[in-house]
C-alpha cells in the first residue's frame, strides 16, 4: 500500500479480534518506531512492548476515561522518552507513535493512540506516573501515550 493510501484508511479501532499479535509484528512496530526521526537525531525513546494480560489491564486503569479497550487489545507498545536526553521529548515521542501507526495500517493491524501526558487516573493522580509505576521507570521518562493494539474485527 502506498503511503498516502496508509494515510487516508488509518482510523483509530478500539475493538478488535480475540487473538495476540505474533513477534515478527511487534518487531516491525517497534523497527518503525525506531526508524523516527527526532531532534538532533538524539533518540530519547524507548519502546516497551506490552502482550502479558495483566499488565494490558493495569495500563486500561492508567487514566480516568478513554483506556479502557487496552484490556482487550493484543498488545500496547508504550512509548517512554528520558527527559534528560532531550527537550523535544513530546515531539519525538509523538513522531514515534505515529509512525507506529501507519506501520500498523500496513500490516493490517488496528491500533489507538492512547494519551497519557497531562491526563490523570480515576484518583486524580497522574496518567505518566501510573505508567511509570507499572513499567518501573524513573521519573524523567515521560511518556506522551501508548498504542493499543490488536486485529481488527473484520465483519
Amino acid at each position: 500500500m502506498e503511503l498516502l493510501e496508509l494515510m487516508r484508511s488509518r482510523r483509530s479501532v478500539r475493538t478488535y479480534a480475540d487473538t495476540t499479535l505474533s513477534q515478527e509484528q511487534l518487531d516491525t512496530l517497534l523497527e518503525a518506531a525506531s526508524l523516527a526521526p527526532t531532534s538532533r537525531n538524539r533518540k530519547p525513546c524507548r519502546f516497551f512492548a506490552v502482550t502479558e494480560r495483566p499488565v494490558l489491564e493495569q495500563l486500561s486503569q492508567a487514566k480516568q476515561a478513554g483506556a479502557a479497550f487496552t484490556a482487550q487489545s493484543g498488545a500496547a507498545i508504550v512509548v517512554a522518552a528520558d527527559s534528560e536526553v532531550s527537550d523535544t521529548w513530546i515531539e519525538d515521542s509523538s513522531i514515534a507513535m505515529t509512525y507506529m501507526m501507519l506501520a500498523a495500517e500496513s500490516l493490517g493491524l488496528g491500533c489507538c493512540w492512547v494519551q497519557m501526558h497531562l491526563r490523570s487516573d480515576a484518583d486524580g493522580n497522574s496518567a505518566e506516573a501510573r505508567v511509570r509505576d507499572i513499567l518501573d521507570l524513573p521519573e524523567h521518562f515521560r511518556i506522551v501515550g501508548f498504542l493499543a493494539l490488536g486485529e481488527k474485527i473484520t465483519a
